[in-house]
């Protein structure tokens, strides 16, 4: 029998209360998601959770709004007093805020209005400020509203000393104080991000450099939290390095920062790491590089940044069912020490119990990620082979090749992921799939999703997007497969068949 069984709307993957995706399992069913039509949403009781608050944290807010006695307000549980401030003061220019804080929880109420509503949302989005699933469900076992928590494996010893030893393996150089645990992996970006613009802005340097198509919430940080939009700049082409160069000879006086992603999301490609480290250390500007795609245990690209980032919700919790992320301070940076200092005090601290269940599941990583690593290997040459695949991106195809083996660990570490096109109907090809369908990737289950329906509908859904997609080498109809561990009959077996 096939491993793949089709999932209902809604089903979370995997399906554990604390699970980071839910079944998105026809086209239809997408668009709806996306334009929040109510015979779709409605069976979306969870989802990504930085996207879709989950349905704990929910239970618990519906609790404090009711004992606080707010009326006419939206209530946001946040994930510390921090981001309370931070939501607070992002909020006030737009509506009267109110604090909230009960029995160590914080929160930010305001007007319930539409536009404010989304203003706090995207806010927490791209923060990863939401309050954990798990200290949720935690409090609401402690008020007497929930019976017990979901019963799960959770690591017996010292959690954050395993995962920084374990971490340390792909990190040569790094000590612990080196390494931050972080609430998720944007909360990750953010602070480093945050702290390397304060550092550069004492110089004078307040130009940021996005290199290549990222994912979305990052993107959404440079453009959001820069100083003013000139100093925000893209460069589209990740392999054109030469564009890079001129605006550093022109304007390194002002540039404070690069980042990119090692590979890309979700064309999969990578820079010239070397040549990109050697050109910001010739103009004071810093580094940083996104190992997510492929895990920082596939590439060896520490020595180049400054600060490595690491969604650790991807390959380390390999079981898809907790949110975390990492920030690592390279310790020969110039600024290695202030760094420490900044991040240390803007990063949002891993939930201890989230924690726990991490320690459980890291040990596992090198392990799973070699099994997936050998199943995307034989995937990605099954399809480059079809003649009814249009095109196919993943971490050694030719463009990129090269410039891959020069970080991977082994020429077999190439991650999870594969991004295509079909010849034929998206629609037809997506809908007959059998593979679990959501966002997410780098767990031992595969997934897959319309990426570009999912991160960026307004331009997938207007013929002006879809030009300015294709502009930047991205078919709007591009499928993101993360390939898990199942057996690889059965995940060629189930493409072959969507195929037709």
């Amino acid at each position: 029998m096939s491993a793949f069984k089709p999932l209902p709307l809604g089903r979370t993957i995997p399906n554990r209360v604390h699970a980071v995706s839910c079944s998105l399992p026809t086209i239809e069913a997408v668009r709806g998601y996306e334009e929040k039509k109510p015979e779709i949403t409605a069976h979306l009781t969870s989802g990504y959770p930085r996207f879709v608050v989950h349905p704990l944290v929910l239970q618990l807010t519906a609790y404090y709004y009711k004992q606080s006695g707010f009326v006419g307000l939206k209530l946001w549980l946040v994930s510390s007093e921090k981001i309370a401030n931070r939501l607070e003061a992002y909020l006030k220019s737009a509506s009267s805020v109110t604090r909230f804080h009960a029995d160590g929880i914080y929160g930010v109420a305001h007007k319930d209005d539409a536009d404010t509503n989304a203003k706090a949302k995207s806010f927490l989005q791209h923060m990863g400020g939401f309050l954990p699933s798990r200290q949720a469900e935690d409090q609401l076992v402690k008020l007497g509203l929930l019976a017990k928590a979901a019963e799960e494996e959770l690591y017996q010893g010292e959690s954050e000393t395993t995962i920084k030893q374990y971490l340390q393996k792909a990190l040569p150089g790094a000590s612990s104080e080196d390494l931050f645990l972080t609430g998720s992996g944007m909360n990750a970006i953010y602070s480093a991000f945050k702290s390397v613009s304060e550092i550069q802005a004492k110089k004078g340097k307040t130009i940021w450099i996005q290199i290549g198509w990222l994912y979305l919430d990052t993107i959404a940080i440079l453009k959001k939290f820069t100083s003013s939009p000139s100093d925000y700049i893209f460069i589209s082409n990740i392999f054109d390095l030469g564009a890079l160069q001129y605006l550093l000879e022109k304007q390194g006086a002002k540039i404070a920062g690069v980042i990119t992603e090692i590979p890309s999301n979700p064309l999969v490609q990578t820079s010239d790491v070397k040549l990109l480290s050697s050109l910001c250390k010739k103009h004071d500007v810093s580094l940083i590089l996104d190992t997510s795609i492929a895990s920082l245990f596939s590439v060896n690209v520490f020595s180049y940044a400054d600060v490595l980032v690491n969604s650790l919700t991807k390959y380390t919790a390999s079981e898809g069912d907790l949110i975390a992320g990492l920030a690592a301070i390279n310790p020969k940076s110039k600024d290695a020490s202030e760094l420490r200092r900044l991040i240390g005090n803007s990063r949002e601290i891993l939930y201890v119990r989230d924690m726990a269940r991490l320690a459980a599941q890291i040990l596992n990583t090198e392990v799973v990620l070699a099994k997936i690593a050998d199943n995307t290997l034989r995937v990605a040459q099954f399809l480059e082979k079809d003649s009814r695949v249009d095109s196919v991106f993943w971490a050694l195809e030719p463009k990129s090749k090269d410039n891959y083996l020069a970080i991977a660990r082994s020429p077999t570490s190439v991650g999870s992921m594969i991004t295509f096109s079909v010849k034929g109907s998206l629609d037809t090809f997506y809908d007959r799939l059998s593979f679990p369908k959501g966002p997410s990737f780098g767990m031992k289950t595969t997934l897959i999703c319309p990426f570009m329906y999912l991160a960026h509908y307004d331009m997938v859904n207007s013929a002006e997007g879809r030009r300015e997609l294709l502009s930047h080498g991205i078919n709007a109809d591009i499928l993101r497969l993360s390939v898990g561990s199942e057996p690889i009959e059965d995940i060629i077996e189930a493409l072959n068949l969507a195929l037709g």
